[in-house]
This record gives structure tokens, sequence and C-alpha cells, in this order.
């Protein structure tokens, strides 16, 4: 597994008609918080405060097509060149990190064609590169790291 420690980050906040909105600092604006929404806030705020990944390098929950289908990815981190580098899938904490997961985020990678692939529901967290078959990571690789390869 990989380690990822979570800092005490400032979340904004906010009840609309009795529903809970957290601000998104990639999309930069409010969003309904679920389980999962904050697994992928606390994600964001990882990359960028702890591990200094732009912000504007990173994509929240856009469509891609695939086999003719529409799908939405969690997250994409872009290398200084703009090329997709990193898929980051998120679950809620509740849900079990399984191979149907797996198989969603590899799915997406026929598209994007990265070297970087991160699951995680918040607890456990499998980054693996994927340069010479797949490696499981210790830790979340720094964005200087990730965007020098592609």
């Amino acid at each position: 597994m990989t380690e990822v420690r979570f800092n005490k980050y400032q979340f904004r906040l906010e009840k609309r008609e009795g529903k809970e909105y957290i601000f998104d600092i990639a999309r930069k604006r409010f969003v309904l918080l679920t389980s999962e929404e904050w697994v992928r806030q606390h994600i964001l705020h990882y990359l960028i405060a702890d591990r200094l990944y732009p912000a504007n390098h990173i994509a929240v929950e856009r469509g891609i097509e695939l086999n003719g289908l529409q799908k939405r990815f969690d997250i994409v981190v872009f290398s200084k060149d703009a090329k997709p580098v990193m898929i980051i899938e998120c679950k809620a904490p509740e849900e079990t990190l399984n191979e149907k997961v797996f198989e969603q985020i590899a799915s997406y990678n026929l598209s994007l064609k990265v070297d970087y692939l991160w699951v995680t529901n918040g607890e456990r967290n499998f980054c693996c590169q994927l340069k010479n078959g797949i490696r499981l990571l210790d830790a979340v690789p720094p964005y200087e790291e990730i965007s020098n390869q592609s």
C-alpha cells in the first residue's frame, strides 16, 4: 500500500437548503459534499499543498469517451507540456477497493495512456507506476518527477 498522510486542511464549507457544500480548489466552485467528495478534496489539497502539484495542471471530474461511451474520471494530473500523466480514482471511505475499481481506472487509461494510477478511498491508497510493468509505489511521487517523464 502507498503511504499518504493528510495534514489538517482549511476547507471552506457552506450550507444551502439543508445540504452541505465544500469549495473545490481545482474547479473553483462549491460542490455537494458527499463522502466521495470529502476524499477527493483531501486528495486535491494533499497534491497541491503537500506534494506541490500545480493546481492548474489538475483536472477534476471531466468526461472522456471510452469505446463510444461517455465516462467521467475523478482526477487527472497533466505534465508541464499538458500531457496526462496520472489518473486518480477516488471512492468513499466505506467502499472497498476491489478488482472492479482497478478495472475502472485501467479502462480510463486505455484512452489517457498515463504512467501513474492512484486508487484511494482516503484510508487505503494504491499508487502505481506503469513503466516497464506495474510497480506499487511507497509514496505518491512529487510533481517534478512525474512531469519530467512525459
